[in-house]
């Protein structure tokens, strides 16, 4: 029987599907690295769209298959154009499609960038969360103040318990909206502004950096405390020879050695990837422990992968599915007819 029909989730339909469902995101994305981790995937490098003359703004397509239970297949296309925030535009915008793995037919179009928001706050939480080890986070640092550290502040307390935040940010009027957002996101919560990103590397043994920075900018690392966990979430914040220095985990590192993150800036400056010592999934399948035990700083960098968008999204159209969320156009193909693409 023939299906020409296309949901279309808007971002009010997601986030409504999303609302309170921190912990399926968790587990849908801690399932998505152990299905990738066995080799139940298909997940071509990302590609780059820049533009002329423009080294700030992108669009990025991310295409992933996942299997293992999972069977989902599709393409998220999204934009960062740090600009927009000044004009009173979210930074990232973004659009997920996803296809029927037997037919290969798009099945469904969603906003992305709130699944892919979600899916980064709930991979960086999980690495928080296993690389601590059981260890109290204390007081947790913020560096960049937008809305993948929010979601992840949010993500953090349902994990860990986290509920007091320091922050820093180059622009200090963003950084005190932040904390007031902060407050009414996380009732209860106490979020405090520094005056450097040093600062806030001293006073805190779990540090996420979510920022638009294009070059690293933190070259020292002596003020963490020792076994400090950060979680390099822009992938571009840190010298390759802080990165160099630290117990290294990733999410995947062919990908994320490239496009001149921090990773792939200390592979070219060391020879090798040799400095990288696991994977997020080594460390969930028990081939490797969570820390390397000498009380160095651990660093998870993770690419941001598309099989974790994929997994979000069927999680987010499986609930749409049941409750009868989204808008649907019933002939969305052409027609068949004997000659038909």
């Amino acid at each position: 029987m023939r299906d020409d029909g296309l949901l279309i989730l808007s971002g009010e339909d997601v986030a409504a599907l999303l609302a309170g469902q921190e912990a399926a995101v968790v587990e849908a994305v801690q399932a998505a690295y152990l299905a990738h981790g066995a080799g139940a995937s298909s997940l071509p490098h990302s590609t780059f769209l820049r533009f002329p003359g423009d080294e700030v703004n992108r669009i990025i397509a991310l295409p992933a298959f996942l299997g293992d239970g999972f069977e989902v297949a599709g393409v998220k296309w999204i934009s960062s154009f740090p600009g927009n925030v000044q004009r009173g535009m979210a930074r990232a915008s973004a659009v997920l499609v996803l296809n029927d793995c037997r037919s290969g037919r798009p099945e469904a179009v969603l906003e992305g960038s709130l699944i892919s928001a979600r899916r980064t706050a709930a991979s960086a939480a999980l690495g928080a969360r296993i690389l601590l080890a059981g260890q109290a986070p204390g007081r947790v640092g913020l560096i960049g103040t937008g809305l993948i550290n929010l979601e992840i502040a949010r993500f953090l307390q349902v994990l860990i318990g986290a509920d007091r935040f320091l922050l820093y940010d180059l622009d200090g009027e963003r950084a005190g909206r932040f904390a007031a957002a902060l407050g009414r996101a996380l009732p209860g919560a106490e979020a405090t502004v520094a005056r450097s990103a040093e600062e806030v590397l001293s006073a805190c043994s779990l540090v996420s950096f979510a920022t638009t920075a294009g070059k690293p900018y933190i070259h020292d690392l002596s003020a963490a405390p020792p076994g400090a966990t950060l979680l390099h979430i822009s992938l571009r914040d840190l010298g390759p020879e802080a990165i160099a220095a630290c117990d290294n985990v990733v999410d995947d590192v062919d990908h994320v050695c490239r496009a001149q993150t921090s990773l792939h800036l200390a592979e070219q400056a060391t020879g090798g990837r040799g400095f990288i010592r696991c994977t997020l999934a080594d460390i969930l399948k028990g081939d490797a422990p969570a820390r390397r035990g000498d009380g160095s700083i651990a660093v998870f960098s993770p690419f941001g992968l598309g099989v974790l968008d994929v997994a979000v999204g069927k999680l987010v159209l499986d609930r749409a599915r049941g409750t009868g969320q989204g808008t649907r156009i019933p002939s969305f193909l052409p027609g068949e007819g004997e000659f038909s693409a």
